[in-house]
């Protein structure tokens, strides 16, 4: 008999606690291949298709598209070594409903408990009792008849009641005498009271909503998968880190004619994003401050030693901040070309969620939205991130003169826990500096 193993959801990423289904690549009944993809699924940070390390039929699957999953959960069952789909109706017979038998546990896995075991119910039996004795109906509470009408008088009283239900009225606070009786000629049961004290209790119904108020409540759009986890770490960056931001107008006149020299002698050609990048890592190396994390466990500042550099881009998942691992010991042609192989994968939605971690320190470039400025929020948990805005002609005094230059602002927010505005100022400064003139750069290659 085949043994039939099942496949879990895996860890995709760190941090990654679920993913949604995106789509089946295998049905049941499908052969499949050890490591060959079965779904599709996205992450908070990624599409990732998810390879299964079992070969054999597929028997179950589990989830479907558009659901999500939690890390651990079931996705398919796969009976191994089979080359070929088992009979129609073996399986379905062993687990028909109504059946009374068990589901057949999976080997290794113990007993299935996704349905509720089916339990008798066994009415205790009392020792004293040697027969079978019907209970007797529940009978009214006894109540004395209400007096045929007589002149009113003044705060009388009224003609009722046992005693049970009068206790019960007088606890709930039910005049008696405001009641009219459901029993014979007008007898006030206990129903009666307990329907008056209902009422008493009953939240008041809540008015109608008005169509304004209706259509004010708009369209709710669930928070999660990526949207979700980019709310939950601004969020956290905003209740954990105390940030600052410095800012500072820089002429990139100069290093948009070194970028065009660059290209002009041929070979790839080299972005301003990957230019931007380089002068944030040599200006790292001078400020190591702010290629660090605080690990608040030990209330420890941790400098790191390399530069894994997170980029902001937009894609139609939404925006995405892909990283570039030891981006201190790239030049410009090696920036370039990673930036565009992440871009990329990013807009297909193939990033590997190892592609979406990790990161000490974050570049980005709002610029290409077409706005000047802004207040970046941290990516968490790094302790600072360089903002560049649009790079736009713009009355400039240079050399003396007033003349029209490439000017751009450069944003710096920062951790205050790793730094005083002092050396976030440096880090600033010596980035507009080699902006400005490229050649201060070369002085730290």
């Amino acid at each position: 008999m085949p043994q039939v193993m099942e496949f879990k959801l895996p860890d995709l990423g760190e941090g990654l606690t679920e993913a949604e289904i995106v789509r089946w690549l295998v049905a049941v009944g499908d052969v499949v291949a050890i490591d060959q993809p079965v779904v599709e699924v996205e992450t908070a940070k990624a599409m990732v298709e998810v390879p299964c390390p079992y070969g054999g039929v597929v028997t179950a699957r589990f989830g479907e598209e558009g659901e999500e999953l939690p890390v651990g959960a079931p996705l398919i069952t796969v009976a191994v070594g089979v080359q070929s789909a088992p009979e129609a109706g073996t399986a379905a017979e062993d687990e028909a409903e109504g059946s009374g038998n068990a589901p057949r546990p999976l080997i290794g896995y113990g007993s299935d408990h996704s349905r509720p075991a089916r339990r008798r119910r066994v009415r205790p039996v009392t020792a004293a009792v040697s027969a079978p004795v019907a209970a007797p109906a529940p009978a009214p509470v006894a109540v004395a008849p209400v007096a045929p009408a007589a002149p009113a008088a003044p705060a009388g009283p009224v003609p009722v009641i046992s005693p049970l239900v009068r206790k019960l009225a007088k606890d709930g606070g039910v005049d008696l005498r405001a009641l009219r009786g459901s029993g014979p000629e007008g007898l006030i049961l206990r129903a009666d009271v307990e329907a008056a004290l209902a009422a008493l209790t009953a939240p008041a119904p809540a008015p109608a909503a008005a169509p304004a108020a209706v259509a004010a409540q708009g369209e709710r759009i669930p928070l999660k998968g990526l949207r979700g986890a980019v709310a939950e770490k601004l969020s956290r960056s905003r209740r954990e880190i105390p940030d600052a931001t410095c800012w500072v107008d820089a002429d990139a006149t100069e290093l948009m004619a070194a970028r065009a020299a660059m290209n002009a002698v041929g070979g790839p050609k080299i972005s301003v994003l990957a230019l931007l990048a380089r002068i944030c890592t040599a200006a790292l190396a001078k400020y190591p401050e702010l290629n660090s994390t605080v690990d608040l466990a030990a209330k420890e500042i941790v400098r790191l030693p390399s530069v894994h550099l997170g980029f902001a881009a937009q894609t139609e998942r939404g925006l995405v901040v892909p990283v570039v691992r030891d981006a201190q010991s790239r030049n410009p042609e090696s920036l370039s070309a990673e930036f565009a192989r992440l871009t990329e994968l990013a807009r297909a939605g193939k990033l590997a969620p190892a592609d979406l971690t990790g990161g000490t320190f974050t570049l980005n470039n709002y610029g290409v939205f077409g706005v000047d400025g802004s207040t970046p929020i941290i990516n968490h948990p790094e302790a600072a991130m360089l903002g560049v805005g649009r790079i736009i002609d713009k009355p400039w005094v240079h050399q003396g003169q007033l003349a029209v230059r490439k000017v751009v602002q450069l944003s710096l927010t920062f951790d205050h826990r790793v730094c005083d505005g002092g050396t976030a100022g440096g880090f600033l400064r010596h980035v507009a500096d080699c902006v400005e003139s490229p050649a201060v750069l070369l002085r730290s290659l």
